[in-house]
């Protein structure tokens, strides 16, 4: 099996999987967990890390972070680890009943259908991953760090007991300043299910910023200090966007000035007075910036950790961000030109395709390859078209490639005409067709040359263009 096409198999596998008739078929339910170990959310019981996009568990309502308090009515607190995943894939049942809590809410329970299929089955959404680089604008995994340093009180206090929060105005000069922090935090804790009042809230929210000139600057050459470029995710813009901050590793007095932000939450049921929470970001420039833009990018990313922190300082974030045609196609892997199954409700259902059948073109490309062959060819394209991607977009993706760079607009003609040549064996290209640099016709319309038995068949498929943004803490 080609490389390439492994890495996405082994992503499905890890993606909340259970096998079952010896390892033939594998089980998903559609999230990811662990078990807690923090004294304030879910201490022993699964917490949810990762939902799958599309699964069966998102339909479901479960989200990141949520606590799974019982399975099918069995205490999670109350059986070993090894029980909760015996549970969680008990073999004569296709679902499972959850008892879940997530922040600022009672408990609810969600029945959650659990998704089968053979090992040597691999479906589009993990094709996507596997060929993102014939679009890295709209899929591609990403990682960055932030120097957040996370605090938490040392008593064994569930935060799932505060419901509500107040975020008093700011008497300071900067004040207008602060209202706008304070806003994107509103709406943070907001998000989360967290209830703003100023009738006896649980919850008092303190903030406090600064961006000084570091006394300790030595005014250091700039040109001569080597800066490699930063990027943090913006959820208000659904993207990576550059920041003018230094490497964590750049020694102080190279910084000309420094910018903290702080976010606290302060007992005011329990314990008035009590920090539950505190948040501190500390960054190093070399030139001033606003901190209406920093709290933008940073309050969202500051909040990821609350209520459930796993880590205390340098957080690391791993961005997933995906965009491809879904036709609903399962492909068998030891044959690729063979269709394994097909998705219900699915445009392919929709317009005939059936388990079985056999796809000899997909456009003008012949799939009769072997994954070795596909994934080999797709080496090739990527090595041959580096000459049509733009420079200034360079940037290294979370497996540690360091070539990755979108298209050269002005190349969208050359790339096209790349992707068409038979050598390359692009037939997985029609996941990005709905892009400029993959067809230049704009008309994102999929045909398919069918054989089942002996008919053969053009099926035109009008794909359904699935976006996923996934950011997770890792």
């Amino acid at each position: 099996m080609g490389k390439v096409i492994v890495s996405a198999v082994l992503f499905f596998v890890s993606a909340a999987c259970f096998a079952q008739n010896g390892g033939n078929i594998i089980c998903r339910l559609g999230f990811v967990y662990e078990i807690s170990r923090s004294a304030n959310w879910g201490m022993g019981k699964p917490v949810v890390g990762h939902v799958v996009p599309y699964s069966s568990a998102e339909l479901a309502g479960i989200v990141q972070g949520d606590v799974i308090e019982a399975i099918d009515g069995i205490p999670a607190a109350s059986v070993s680890e090894g029980e909760i995943a015996q549970l969680l894939n008990l073999a004569e049942n296709n679902e499972v009943l959850l008892t879940v809590r997530s922040l600022g809410t009672q408990e609810r329970q969600a029945r959650v259908r659990k998704e089968c299929k053979r090992v040597n089955v691999i479906s589009e959404d993990q094709l996507a991953s596997a060929f993102n680089m014939y679009s890295l604008e709209t899929t591609a995994e990403r990682q960055f760090a932030c120097p957040f340093k996370v605090t938490v009180t040392t008593d064994s206090v569930d935060f799932g007991n505060f419901f509500t929060y107040i975020i008093p105005p700011s008497n300071r000069d900067d004040r207008e300043q602060a209202a706008v922090v304070n806003n994107y935090l509103d709406k943070e804790l907001t998000r989360k299910g967290l209830t703003a009042t100023a009738n006896n809230p649980d919850i008092l929210v303190q903030t406090s910023f600064f961006l000084n000139r570091n006394p300790n600057f030595k005014g250091t050459n700039r040109l001569l200090i080597d800066k490699p470029q930063i990027f943090r995710y913006d959820f208000s813009r659904n993207g990576m966007e550059a920041v003018p901050f230094l490497s964590p590793l750049t020694v102080e007095s190279e910084a000309e000035y420094i910018l903290q932000l702080r976010i606290r939450l302060i007992d005011q049921k329990l314990v008035p007075g009590r920090i539950l929470w505190e948040c501190e970001a500390n960054e190093l420039l070399d030139g001033p910036y606003r901190i209406e833009d920093y709290a933008r990018i940073h309050v969202p990313l500051m909040c990821v950790q609350y209520p459930y922190v796993k880590f205390t300082r340098n957080i690391p974030f791993t961005v997933g961000k995906k965009s491809y045609n879904y036709t609903g196609i399962q492909y068998d892997i030891d044959r690729m030109e063979r269709i394994a199954s097909v998705d219900r409700n699915s445009p392919a259902y929709a317009a005939g395709v059936r388990a079985g059948d056999v796809i000899e073109r997909i456009g003008n490309q012949r799939m009769n390859h072997t994954a070795e062959e596909f994934s080999a060819a797709y080496k090739r394209f990527i090595t041959q078209t580096m000459k049509y991607r733009d420079p200034k977009t360079l940037f290294t993706d979370a497996n540690g490639f360091k070539r990755c760079m979108y298209w050269d607009t002005s190349k969208y003609a050359e790339v096209s005409d790349a992707v068409d040549e038979a050598a390359f064996i692009s037939a997985f290209s029609y996941l990005y067709s709905f892009t400029p640099y993959m067809n230049q016709s704009g008309n994102n319309v999929c045909v398919f040359r069918i054989k089942r038995g002996r008919e053969k068949m053009d099926v035109t498929i009008r794909p359904i263009v699935r976006s996923e943004i996934t950011v997770e803490l890792k």
